[in-house]
This record gives structure tokens, sequence and C-alpha cells, in this order.
């Protein structure tokens, strides 16, 4: 039989590792400061954060993690120290669609760690505005959705907009319904955004039948509604439940369990190569036999894997086209550089969105 240890010596282990463990935050975040003294010594005292860099952190920390953590709670970890500690060299200005509570700003925590500051603004055109201006340094934009495709406005307001996307982050759509109801049975209203409400709307018919579903401008104002009334329940994100103080009664209600939102993060920044990268591109050409051919002709033949395609009318000239495409690998790779070459005499225009590194959570 295994010896057993005594609880008390096991708690005075975990102490001793926890006053090691903060030593050595603190330890690593006396060193970031000091990144900063020397980035400002050099002239690069624009922003300090590097999405590229952060990248390279974190996938190393998923090689070299041991267990029994898994990998991406260890990189969950070090992403929060990682935005702790930035924050110390220069906190970060991080736009995103209002109000507090709503999944792209679940999406803007889960990219930048908590220890940003996030504003939040009322539209898509909002966001990249706040960026452009300067006001705030980054954005996060929805782009597409596993289930109701491409988030037109966001795609549109590329092709004028100078910014670069610098990353990229997934949140799997998860509603719950909060309440600070005791049971299902007490609760006499469901507020929601349409679209949520028809997420679950099949759980809601089969749990809920008869209780009144009311349309709102946003989950988290569903959440705000249910926070100060009594018997009134919200379909919303464990963001939103956090920040208006509601129970939740019920996980994962939504119909479709892998509902996907991308979103990608909008900037100034031109990201350098990590070797684990997505380059994101806006071409146009005019509508004629051959044309979408010769826009991926290249790609297949230098070896680029097309991740997406996407056609949009270019609102410029009559049939002409937009195509937003992402491809796997950065601006600088060899193969692309000369995919993108001989792309130029075959388009009227091509765009590089961003380079940036792949989603690492």
């Amino acid at each position: 039989m295994t010896d057993v240890i005594p609880l008390p010596e096991l708690r005075n282990q975990i102490d001793a590792i926890d006053q090691q463990i903060l030593q050595l935050i603190n330890q690593r975040a006396s060193l970031a400061e000091e990144v900063a003294k020397t980035k400002i010594a050099s002239g690069e005292d624009s922003c300090f954060y590097r999405p590229d860099r952060e990248a390279l952190v974190l996938r190393r920390i998923k090689e070299l993690n041991p267990g029994p953590l898994d990998d991406d709670t260890a990189a969950r970890f070090f992403r929060e120290l990682m935005s702790a500690c930035l924050a110390l060299e220069k906190p970060l200005q991080v736009a995103f669609l209002g109000p507090e509570g709503t999944f792209t700003q679940q999406a803007a925590f889960k990219h930048f760690g908590h220890a940003v500051a996030t504003e939040p603004v009322s539209t898509i055109e909002d966001i990249f505005q706040a960026v452009e201006s300067g006001h705030c340094q980054f954005g996060v934009v929805p782009i597409e959705n596993s289930t109701e495709g491409v988030v037109t406005p966001t795609l549109d307001r590329f092709v004028a907009s100078p910014v670069q996307i610098c990353g990229e982050v997934a949140i799997r759509i998860q509603h719950n319904l909060m309440t600070h109801a005791a049971s299902l049975s007490e609760v006499t209203e469901v507020y929601s955004h349409r679209q949520s409400l028809a997420q679950c709307r099949q759980w809601l018919d089969k749990h809920m039948p008869g209780v009144p579903c009311i349309e709102v401008n946003s989950n988290a104002e569903a959440a705000k509604i249910a926070s100060a009334r009594q018997g009134v329940a919200a379909i919303a994100g464990e963001v939103a439940a956090e920040i208006y103080n509601l129970p939740i009664l019920q996980q994962g209600i939504e119909d479709q369990s892998d509902n996907t939102t991308r979103f990608v993060i909008i900037g100034h920044l031109t990201s350098t190569a990590t070797s684990e990268d997505k380059t994101s591109l806006l071409i146009s050409t005019k509508n004629h036999a051959g044309a979408l051919y010769s826009i991926i002709e290249p790609f297949s033949r230098h070896g680029i894997s097309m991740t997406k395609i996407e056609s949009r009318p270019s609102r410029q000239g009559l049939w002409d086209y937009l195509f937003f495409i992402d491809i796997d690998g950065h601006q600088t790779d060899p193969e692309i550089t000369f995919a993108l070459e001989e792309l130029e005499s075959r388009v009227t225009m091509i765009k590089i969105l961003g380079s940036y590194p792949k989603a690492i959570l």
C-alpha cells in the first residue's frame, strides 16, 4: 500500500511552492518593466504589444508543459501573466462591440488577457474609427460565424481602412440562461438578442414553453435587465454573468453545440513571421470568364493552402467583385511573395489585410 502523505505536510509544501511562484512572477514583472525602459530608450515606445512574440511564448509553453495541467490551461495562465506584465509596461486600450459583457469583449479578454482596458462602442464602424484615429491601439471585430457565415459590415469596412489584421481568436458561442430565480418555473420572461433567441429556440420550446421571449439590442443588455428584475432571465455569455452578478441557472442551451465565431484583432502593427501564420487578402477583379481561376491558380501552383474565400460586389463599378481570401503562411514567405507578384498582372487590386499568428487558444 502506498504511503499517504499527511494533509498538513501537503499544505505546507503547497504554501512553499506558492511563495516561490509569487517571487518568480514578480521577478518576471520586474524584467517586463526593464523591457519597457529599453524600448523607450531605443525609440520603440509606440506600442509594446507584439502578437508575434506572444504567440511564440505561448506555443513554447504548450510544448514544454509536462502536465497534469493540459496545454490550453497552461497557456491561459501565461496569457494572463503576460497581460498583467504588459500592463506594467503600457496598458492597452482595446475597442469592442459593446455594451459590457458581449461575446466580442469575451474575445478581447481571451486574446489579450484581463489586464487590458476594454472600451465598448456601439457599432463595428466605431471600432474601426477608434483604431484608425489612435484612440485605441487595437480593436476586436467579428468576421465570421460557423452557422451564420461572414459578418458583412466587417468585410466591407476593410476595403477602405488602413488598419491591419494582427491577430485572430475564436469563441465557442455558449448561450447560458442566467437569472436570480431559483428554478425555471419561477422565470416569467426571457430577454436576449434575436439571434440568440433563435439559436436557443428548441431548448426554450422544450423547457420553457409559453414563457415570453423578448428581443433586445444585445445579450449584455438582456443580462443587465435580468439583474434588476425579479423573475426575469437572460440568455448571454459567461462574461455578462460575471459583470452583472447573475447566477447561471442552465449552461449551454444553444441548439447547435459547435456554434463558433471567429474574431480578428485590428491595429497598426505588422507582425513578423512565426512559422504558424495566416495571411488575409483583399483582391478585386472584373467579372470575366476564368477570373476566379486566375486568382487561385498561382496559390495552387506554389503549394499555398487557401483556407477561406468569400466574394462580394465591390460597389466601385458594375460587375466588379472583391474576394476576401485567407491563406496559410506569412506574406514574407518566398512562395507567397512569388504568388502575389504573379497575381498583380491578373487582377485590378491586391490589398494585404495582414499576416498574423494563427490563434493559439
